[in-house]
């Protein structure tokens, strides 16, 4: 993609992004260029070159994330993730616009869900996950429960879709809700959002993390439980990666893994139906929201969720 100079910007995002890297402070009366970066669900991503000498990444927040988003939060947890060793460098925030700024790490690229057929690719990727989970308590906690009840909320301020059987959802979110409640709850900081874009490679499959913005104090089976959702893992490879991040296999183990796994698919399609109401971005937010929503019933019907719930 073509790099353009700050004055060049044609379009709103370009205008958006020339007017972020004026509030910079430490690149005021240097040369600036920039270009866009490919990804992202909510927001728009940018390469930034510094004089020539250094490359910065910078995400401007998409229009309706602070609905979803709290950035104060998203910026202590890509600090913490830098801590632990498994993030990126945070060079950057601004604020009132909740914009950071991140080192554009070279050598790395961002990983896809072919790559985690590789044995070295999910046992980095869960060391680093595990790290972060492990780290000291995140100034906010927001539960899988929270999260599905404001979305609900959400979606019916913002006038999106509901499912026919919204009714039915809703009774299985509160069953593994009260199951789970009993059981007790592992909560630790979480990034709550492990599609495999947010996992970065080098050469030597090493695995960096990034993108923060859902991050938040959560059960811990739930972050296991989205990233099998996200890779597709068969069901032996799930159980190396459980063995591999607990250090055993045992059925409640596989029990929190397995209604986790729906609740994440409920979450997620419910998020994509505010998405479709209010976001700007050209993406089919419905058709997402649709599959995943089919792949919660699918664990919602299972003839083993009963059993799963008493085993928590």
């Amino acid at each position: 993609m073509t790099w353009k100079r700050s004055g060049e910007g044609v379009g709103e995002g370009e205008r958006a992004i020339e007017a972020v890297l004026a509030e910079v402070p430490a690149w005021t009366g240097r040369a600036v260029r920039y270009r866009p970066v490919a990804g992202g669900l909510s927001n728009s991503n940018w390469r930034v070159s510094i004089d020539g000498d250094r490359d910065y990444f910078v995400k401007l927040p998409g229009r309706g994330t602070e609905m979803f988003i709290a950035r104060h939060a998203a910026h202590e947890a890509s600090r913490r993730a830098e801590t632990c060793g498994f993030g990126v460098e945070v060079v950057g925030f601004l604020p009132e616009r909740g914009v950071e700024i991140f080192a554009f790490v070279d050598g790395f690229r961002a990983s896809t869900n072919l790559d985690f057929l590789r044995g070295s690719v999910r046992r980095n990727a869960a060391a680093a996950l595990k790290a972060f989970n492990d780290s000291a308590s995140l100034s906010l906690t927001k539960t899988i429960f929270d999260q599905i009840e404001e979305h609900v909320a959400q979606v019916a301020a913002v006038g999106g879709r509901v499912p026919a059987d919204h009714a039915f959802l809703m009774r299985r979110f509160a069953d593994a809700k009260s199951a789970f409640l009993a059981a007790g709850l592992d909560l630790v900081p979480c990034m709550n959002d492990t599609l495999a874009g947010n996992f970065m490679l080098d050469a030597n499959d090493r695995v960096v993390l990034v993108d923060f913005e859902y991050a938040a104090n959560n059960e811990r089976s739930y972050e296991m439980a989205l990233w099998f959702d996200e890779m597709g893992f068969e069901l032996d490879v799930e159980r190396e990666m459980i063995e591999t991040y607990w250090g055993r296999v045992d059925p409640m183990l596989e029990a929190r893994i397995a209604v986790m796994k729906a609740l994440a698919d409920l979450k997620w399609a419910t998020w994509a139906m505010i998405q479709e109401a209010v976001s700007a971005l050209d993406f089919d937010y419905y058709k997402y929201g649709t599959w995943k929503h089919r792949r919660a019933r699918t664990l919602f019907h299972h003839p083993d969720w009963h059993g799963w719930l008493t085993r928590l």
